[in-house]
Order: C-alpha cells, then sequence, then structure tokens
C-alpha cells in the first residue's frame, strides 16, 4: 500500500477553501491509484469514482492522511440502475470531524455479483452500513464480520430496492397490503 506525503489542510475548512480539499484528494486518489482521480461533476460535497479494487486502499489514506483525517464514514447507500443498464453503485459519505469536510466515494458494481470488500476494517460504523445495503439492493461486502439481513426478515426473498423487485402477496401465509 502507498502512503502518501502528508500535506495539511486548514483546520475548519472554510467553504472557499474546498478547491484545496479537492486538489488533496485527488492527488491522494491518483497517487493510491496510479490513475488520474475521476471527480463527479457538479456534485456537493465533492464526489470521486474509485475503481473498486482500490478502494480499500484509498479510504485508508483519506482516512490516516493529516491533510484529510476522514475520521467518520457516516454513510453508504446503493444505487440500482437496473436491468438494462447492468450496473449499480456504492456511495460512501465520509465525513472530517477536525477540518469539517464532506466527500463521497462512488464504486460502480456490475448488477449480477457485484461484490466489494468491506470497510468495517477502517470504519466501525462500515458494519450495520454496509449490512443495510445488502439487505436491500443484494451487493456483497467481502470480509464483512456480520454480513445477513438487519432490515428484513431473514428468510425474505429478494432485495426490495432493486429496479425489477417483485413484491410477494404473501409472507408466512400473511396477506401483505402495499
Amino acid at each position: 500500500m502507498k502512503v502518501a506525503q502528508s500535506q495539511p489542510l486548514l483546520k475548519n475548512l472554510p467553504a472557499n477553501k474546498m478547491p484545496e480539499l479537492r486538489a488533496i484528494v485527488n492527488d491522494l486518489i491518483t497517487h493510491v491509484t496510479d490513475a488520474p482521480a475521476v471527480e463527479i461533476m457538479n456534485s456537493t460535497p465533492p464526489g470521486f469514482v474509485i475503481p473498486k479494487e482500490h478502494l480499500i486502499s484509498v479510504c485508508h489514506q483519506l482516512h490516516q492522511h493529516s491533510g484529510t483525517y476522514f475520521d467518520m464514514l457516516s454513510n453508504v447507500t446503493g444505487v440500482d440502475h437496473g436491468p438494462e443498464t447492468g450496473t449499480m453503485e456504492v456511495l460512501y459519505h465520509l465525513y472530517s470531524i477536525p477540518f469539517h469536510a464532506s466527500i463521497v466515494l462512488k464504486v460502480i458494481l456490475p448488477r449480477e455479483g457485484g461484490e466489494i470488500e468491506s470497510l468495517v476494517t477502517i470504519w466501525k460504523s462500515a458494519n450495520w452500513l454496509e449490512r443495510e445495503v445488502f439487505d436491500m439492493f443484494g451487493i456483497r461486502f467481502i470480509n464483512h464480520p456480520d454480513l445477513r439481513r438487519i432490515l428484513m426478515p431473514a428468510d425474505w426473498i429478494g432485495f426490495p430496492l432493486r429496479k425489477d423487485y417483485h413484491h410477494e402477496e404473501t409472507y408466512r401465509g400473511i396477506k401483505i397490503d402495499y
């Protein structure tokens, strides 16, 4: 794993310093992936597309780097683009408490068999957040310590937030009204 040189970022990052944060994150991602960072245009907070094979390294650097110190994983969510496109996304919302700054990391996965490394080893909050994404979208998180349903019953069939999900008429003999 590559370690980027530390670049201090102003404490309590004001809005006019957001370009500095973008530049530091951009350089850090480029350094780790050996490829230019892909920034999501017009994204608030700033967003970056990360290849899934570099997710752990990039997140580790964003967490440990003294110029970013993203010490909080505040949300993980999934997006299903439907069977026509064949892709899904996992979005990670990171927050730096000391710098009062947020970014979003996006990883694009194939819709069928989509899986990605778990971030529980970096942020403990990933545990339940990843379980929710698994439960609703069926995205598997490799090396997750307890990957099982968290919102739906353990024997529920399907993933309710997928575009092609078909609602069951009954569950355990009980009619389900929608």
